[in-house]
């Protein structure tokens, strides 16, 4: 057959991925590397001038092959992943960084760029951006180092890939290995009847018809930390879930070599340590930036927490508990104490948010604020039969791009929630319209019953979906989520306001069995309780973020790899963090930080963004949450403009000056209204 990467896309985008055999794959890298070497070689050998045209634009349109290559296999070994996948992958990853790293440690081509950066071609605001993007580029992957030093950085890249793979796999091959099955009446003491089915249904998926399966996801994991009363199989999920990366597999070897070899990488390139590295390409600059907005947000959250942890002691105690609470505890006791003081539970709540009904709440929401349609698209080709395809399109009828939803949990998904894209936004050679996918991992059961997390989720990636396809830019480096990190996360955490919004949801969260819209007083008691728990909710995030800023800080650094677990104490320690609660993730399966370094030194980012969040629905609350003006301000000034323009400024041409952290507290409960 013949090999779909070679062929002409149809305009909308999406690939034909039942035609993709897995040979198909090595042929087109192969290919893909080759065809943009050649690309790379003829900009240099261009006897011009260096022109923003002709290296520039020439770089942006380099590597197409390889980059539809590129966007199939990495979201697939993300989404859909199998054995050969993922032995290609181990031998693809280096491969790719090393490609990558070639063609920013070329010192002819940064000569050509640096060029164009010190000379006066008349450029326009998005072709500064964009040529001062490709210059830090070229800066920060060490063009400008001896040659010695250039090949250090490329040997760098190859090994930290591999390493960071290899991290990816284990921690999916340690999640899949751990299974609680109960089989007993007594083993499932507490739990709902909806978490019961779910567990049964999980049971189907994993081969095991009958038995109640709890799998290390965060969606069968919390309902069961929520409800089970029987507390050692509490411990056994929740040390399972903690233990992940270092069961089967040793993770902490391979975080050991990696901490290394980026603070070796970062010195070299002139930084003090990775962190700083990393910082310098985001709106925060420094640690210490990020370290004194981290250090705002823990009193206020340490002080709340505390409180929180005693009334949880205290509803043990009388209960007749004589046992101390641990952290497998919390969102037992959490569960009890809210249902008492609001009187909400699962099995109240669940049944007003089919996850179909929220689907179409936020695609709802989409058309009030910026007029746009998602219509389905069942003859799309997808790559899973889980997977939904959507058109977009304006209300002018004009096609804006496709979305795909893909909801479920399966062993072979990593876990977590996530937006990427099988192609960018970008008008350099006509308009080409994006294909953006959402990934999640609920429970696959019918019906599929949301909890108020999941609901937030699933807006959350929307938000960043939106970004994605909303993006109205020229060249695709810049488009959709092409921003600096600590950016990125606004669009995302700002959609999760409408979710709570009283006449939102009423508009989708009807009870699935009798179709009655979710009462007012339910509606109430949701919103009440939405600053509850946030002292927990902020502390064991604020961890995670200290967690990664100390792995990747010079202090830090040489004792760490030694003794991951004890460097995990000791930054806990250090903080005062309470023992009742450990961090989001523990370093051996930290993905965010250590399955690629997008992330690393950057978990704050989501804090970050949301002090920008918070302050922005500001706006909307003060003009009306569906205001014309407002959504079609933060349309164009966030949601187009992608990375075409230096972040601060797109917020401040949106809300009329810089964002107050007040907002933020005040969401979260820790100062007062």
């Amino acid at each position: 057959m013949p090999n779909p990467f070679f062929e002409p896309l149809p305009d909308n985008g999406v690939i034909n991925f039942a035609a993709i055999e897995p040979g198909h794959y090595s042929e087109a890298f192969e290919a893909g590397f080759a065809e943009q070497s050649a690309e790379i070689t003829a900009i240099v050998g261009n006897g011009e001038p260096a022109s923003f045209a002709n290296t520039v634009e020439a770089l942006e349109r380099s590597g197409a092959t390889l980059e539809r290559v590129v966007s199939v296999f990495f979201n697939l070994t993300s989404s859909d992943t199998n054995e050969y996948l993922q032995t290609l992958e181990m031998e693809i990853a280096p491969r790719y960084a090393v490609h990558r790293n070639s063609i920013y440690l070329s010192r002819p081509l940064f000569e050509r760029v640096d060029a164009i950066m010190q000379g006066d071609e008349d450029l326009n605001a998005e072709q500064r951006q964009c040529l001062a993007e490709y210059h830090r580029r070229f800066i920060r992957a060490g063009a400008d180092l001896s040659e010695e030093g250039r090949r250090k950085v490329d040997e760098y890249a190859a090994e930290l890939a591999r390493l960071e793979t290899a991290f990816s796999q284990n921690v999916l091959k340690d999640t899949n290995a751990f299974k609680l099955v109960l089989e007993s009446e007594d083993d499932l003491a507490g739990l709902p009847q909806q978490v019961r089915e779910m567990a049964l249904s999980e049971g189907e998926v994993q081969g095991l018809s009958g038995k109640h399966v709890f799998t290390l996801s965060r969606s069968s994991i919390t309902p069961f930390l929520q409800f089970s009363s029987r507390r050692d199989l509490r411990e056994k999920l929740y040390t399972g879930y903690t233990s992940c990366g270092t069961r089967d597999v040793n993770n902490h070897e391979l975080i050991a070599d990696i901490i290394r070899l980026r603070d070796e990488r970062a010195k070299l390139l002139g930084f003090v340590d990775h962190a700083s590295f990393m910082l310098d390409d985001r709106m925060a600059k420094t640690p210490e930036a990020v370290n004194g907005l981290l250090d705002q947000i823990w009193a206020p959250a340490k002080a709340k927490v505390e409180a929180e942890a005693a009334d949880l002691q205290a509803e043990i105690q009388a209960e007749g508990g004589n046992f101390a609470l641990e952290p497998w505890d919390w969102w037992y006791y959490t569960e009890k104490i809210r249902s008492k003081r609001y009187g909400l539970d699962d099995e109240t709540v669940k049944p007003y948010f089919k996850l179909e009904n929220v689907r179409d709440g936020v695609f709802a929401v989409a058309k009030r604020l910026y007029g746009i349609t998602f219509e389905r698209r069942d003859d799309l080709p997808v790559y899973h039969d889980d997977v939904e395809a959507y058109e977009v399109t304006e209300a002018s009828g004009e096609v804006i791009g496709i979305f795909l939803f893909d909801f479920f949990m399966r062993p072979s998904k990593r876990g977590g929630a996530w937006m990427n894209t099988f192609r960018d936004q970008s008008a350099l050679d006509g308009h080409t319209t994006p294909v953006v996918v959402n990934c999640c991992n609920f429970p696959k059961s019918d019906p599929c019953l949301l909890g108020m997390d999941e609901v937030r989720t699933l807006f959350h990636e929307f938000g960043h979906g939106l970004h994605g396809l909303l993006s109205k830019v020229t060249f695709k480096s810049l488009s959709g989520t092409n921003v600096k990190q600590d950016f990125v996360e606004l669009p995302s955490q700002i959609m999760e306001h409408w979710a709570m919004e009283p006449d939102v949801m009423r508009s989708y969260a009807t009870h699935y069995q009798t179709g009655e819209v979710i009462p007012d007083d339910l509606i109430e008691k949701l919103n009440e309780a939405s600053t509850f728990n946030q002292g927990f909710a902020t502390t064991e995030y604020l961890a995670a973020s200290y967690l990664d800023l100390a792995w990747h800080t010079e202090q830090e650094v040489e004792e760490a790899g030694a003794n991951p677990s004890g460097f995990e104490a000791r930054v806990a320690d250090k903080i005062g963090l309470i023992r009742e609660i450990d961090p989001r993730y523990k370093s051996s399966y930290f993905q965010h930080i250590f399955s690629g370094e997008h992330y690393s030194a950057g978990y704050y980012v989501y804090i970050w963004a949301e002090v920008l969040d918070a302050d922005g629905y500001e706006a909307f609350r003060e003009n009306g949450v569906f205001d014309e003006a407002t959504a079609s301000s933060f349309r164009s000034n966030i949601l187009e403009k992608g990375g075409s323009a230096d972040p601060m400024d797109l917020y401040v041409a949106f809300r009329g000056r810089e964002a107050d952290v007040e907002p933020l507290l005040r969401d979260r409960g820790l100062i007062g209204p």
